[in-house]
């Protein structure tokens, strides 16, 4: 049976996040993740845009009998897009078409006001870490722009709803990769 899809490069990668299923890796072409802020929430998460020569990894989800109502109020800050078939590799054979939740012109830049949180971040790295290894994972680091955007360290008391706990292998690999990519961590 055919089914719609989404195509989530953050924390919809955590399979421990969401509901949706079939499921299956997938790369998205042209595009990247960034940092952004909309006044729709207080702090800053994850959006894509259009980036040439940019691949990013993901999981395309099933969205069955196309009832988008859930998932569009869980990305209420975003606006959902329709992608070309071209632009999206993944074994979903299943998926009808894809789309992607991007945060559209109502953007702010992210500051120390509007943090990215912590307990998010772990909880998109350990989504890319079970699904594409510590290989893939760093590629999420590599290939998301704006990591300047300081970062609000709510590890011990998260704040994210949809927190993750990590082993300590996890926590580690983000800690370190944090580091290599220059963030600013806020207390």
């Amino acid at each position: 049976m055919k089914h719609p899809a989404f195509f989530g490069y953050g924390s919809l990668v955590n399979r421990e996040t969401h509901d949706y299923a079939p499921a299956t890796p997938a790369r998205l072409t042209g595009w990247r993740r960034v940092w952004r802020h909309t006044g729709l929430r207080p702090l800053a998460f994850l959006s894509v845009e259009p980036a040439e020569n940019v691949t990013i990894d993901g999981l395309v989800a099933a969205v069955p009998g196309d009832d988008w109502t859930a998932l569009d109020k869980r990305e209420g800050a975003y606006d959902r897009h329709h992608l070309p078939s071209t632009t999206v590799a993944h074994e979903a054979h299943w998926a009808s078409s894809v789309q992607v939740y991007a945060v559209s012109s109502r953007h702010r830049p992210a500051d120390e006001t509007h943090p990215v949180l912590l307990s998010y971040i772990d909880t998109v790295v350990q989504g890319f870490l079970r699904e594409f290894g510590e290989e893939g994972a760093q590629r999420f680091f590599d290939t998301t722009a704006g990591w300047e955007t300081p970062i609000l360290d709510d590890r011990a008391a998260p704040r994210y709803s949809r927190a993750r706990a990590l082993s300590l292998s996890e926590t580690a690999f983000v800690d370190e990769a944090l580091i290599g990519v220059g963030a600013q961590r806020l207390r």
